[in-house]
């Protein structure tokens, strides 16, 4: 993954993931802007459209977009990724910067790179989604840094964080568990022997079919509809109706009942059945 960010022809500082510390270094070569530059600069490409502007504002910030990535480190995640993240929130923040507001972009952008970073981190801390809701994204990130202070949480630490946070304590705990959780491979590789008897793959057996005979079998039954679905066309109206109320429904009809409605009798209602069975079954065997 690169860092491809440009605007028309300027490029950005382009790195690789594993020259970060060569993207990190080159980021000093690039002055911080005065208050009055910057507001110029965000004139320019909010009044007039100037990219090369907008490239300014963003180069010129980029070293904070690192500064607030290096916090996230602690979730396993690659810093490369991490700040690729923040820039893409340092950009947005460019294009929606009021300059009449009369603030640094660095403090208003502050909420954009971290709430890219925070869905970044969200999305591949876990296999599974540990937040859905904006309450638990804020309980996500706020609940490791409580656990650094307090470690284990006992009941009057529960209350104490939830209160704090503004949520419920029952919140507090499930995320609490969802945090101390960790995913476990579903089938590890043949050389992990430590985690071979503790995987899913070793206790959940499926003594039902195996996934290619549940494909096949699938594919056999979509292959038998189909051509059942055909052969019932080479039937007349009356012979498909007497099928379908006789083999296709839950409630099959009698033989009486069909005859009442033709005005038949059992009799001839059987002989038109066995006739149509009879031409079902040559016509799927062609």
């Amino acid at each position: 993954m690169s860092y491809a960010l440009q605007a028309r022809s300027n490029q950005l500082p382009v790195v690789a993931t594993n020259s970060i510390d060569a993207y990190l270094q080159d980021l000093r070569k690039f002055p911080l802007l005065s208050e009055e530059e910057e507001q110029a600069l965000a004139i320019r490409f909010h009044q007039d459209g100037d990219l090369e502007a907008a490239r300014k504002l963003v180069i010129s910030n980029l070293r904070f977009v690192a500064h607030i990535a290096r916090g996230y480190l602690g979730y396993g995640l690659p810093l490369a990724d991490l700040v690729q993240e923040g820039n893409l929130g340092l950009m947005k923040a460019v294009r929606r910067f009021d300059p009449e507001r009369k603030v640094r972009l660095v403090s208003f952008a502050v909420h954009w790179i971290r709430a890219e970073i925070h869905e970044y981190v969200i999305r591949n801390w876990s296999i599974v989604k540990v937040a859905t809701t904006k309450a638990q994204r804020k309980l996500f990130f706020n609940l490791r840094s409580a656990k650094k202070r307090l470690g284990w949480f006992n009941h009057k630490e529960v209350e104490t964080v939830a209160r704090e946070l503004g949520v419920k304590p029952e919140t507090v705990l499930e995320m609490e568990q969802r945090l101390s959780a960790q995913d476990t491979s579903f089938d590890p590789p043949a050389n992990c022997e430590d985690e071979e008897s503790f995987s899913p793959a070793a206790y959940l057996e499926a003594p039902e079919a195996t996934p290619e005979e549940v494909l096949v079998s699938a594919d056999w039954r979509a292959r038998c509809t189909e051509q059942m679905r055909s052969a019932l066309t080479t039937l007349d109206e009356r012979s498909q109706y007497i099928i379908a109320q006789r083999w296709l429904c839950e409630e099959k009809q009698t033989l009486q009942s069909l005859a009442t409605r033709y005005g038949v009798s059992a009799e001839r209602i059987r002989q038109l059945e066995q006739g149509a069975l009879k031409k079902l079954k040559s016509t799927i065997s062609l």
